[in-house]
């Protein structure tokens, strides 16, 4: 594929949306960063580069390590909690506004989608905005341990039976919620046109979406600096930064 200049490749991303019914969008970690939220694999900044997940982010270490558990989610909830959509959230919410984008499918935790207006965001990996009683079951709104949590340091528990409260997240060792997935299973089988913003498709099962789009007849957009294994198959690259070509590409929409 002959690589294209950035306002090439605004304007042929700008035409496969304009030809689209039904366009549908999946996120990674890529789209987050502008809003200083770091990623999780890049190599000596990504987040395992200095942990090993299995022993901070895994159902295990919630059960068994809790406290080096939270330590290790708190800084990363302080930046999310205290984050702001970037341009390339803004431009979805906008494609979304326009009737262009049918739903948003995110592997992110952050809830950037939400804040920068987006309705129809599908969350596989959960989110930091709610805390669960594994217990009895219950949800609760993280807002209403911010300060014990984040200022105290303290570990959340249950206002009920005072079990240790899980972050709705899907931590390693959990299957993805079933009904969020199901959705998210739908949307690419029906676009018509899939786009791949800021993930590398390395962690399945997310990855393997934008291939059932494929199988249906989907065109393919991937915006990302990492290869992915379906590079080869796309319809356009666009190896430019996510909060520079979305608003571009938004503004030659019209």
């Amino acid at each position: 594929m002959t690589a294209l200049t950035f306002n090439q490749a605004a304007q042929q991303a700008a035409m496969h949306i304009s030809e689209s019914k039904r366009m549908v969008v999946l996120t990674g970690a890529g789209i987050s960063t502008p809003s200083g939220i770091p990623d999780f694999r890049s190599p000596n900044t990504g987040l395992w580069s200095r942990d090993d997940p299995m022993e901070v982010a895994s159902l295990s270490a919630f059960h068994n390590r809790p406290e080096r558990f939270f330590n290790w989610l708190r800084p990363l909830a302080r930046e999310m909690i205290n984050a702001q959509p970037n341009p390339a959230h803004r431009a979805l919410s906008q494609l979304e506004q326009k009737g262009v984008l049918k739903a948003v499918i995110t592997q992110n935790i952050d809830g950037l989608h939400q804040k920068a207006g987006s309705k129809t965001v599908l969350e596989v990996h959960g989110s930091m905005q709610e805390l669960h009683c594994l217990s009895c079951r219950q949800n609760f709104p993280v807002e209403n341990y911010l300060e014990s949590f984040i200022q105290k340091e303290e570990i959340p528990r249950c206002v009920n039976c005072r079990a240790i409260l899980k972050p709705n997240i899907v931590l390693f060792e959990e299957l993805l919620p079933m009904n969020v997935w199901q959705q998210a299973e739908e949307q690419a089988t029906q676009a018509d046109l899939f786009v791949v913003i800021g993930s590398a498709l390395e962690v399945t099962p997310a990855a393997h979406l934008p291939l059932y789009a494929l199988e249906q007849g989907a065109r393919l957009i991937i915006n990302t600096f990492s290869p992915t294994y379906l590079d080869s198959r796309a319809d356009l690259l666009l190896p430019f930064d996510v909060a520079e070509i979305w608003p571009e590409i938004v503004n030659l929409l019209g």
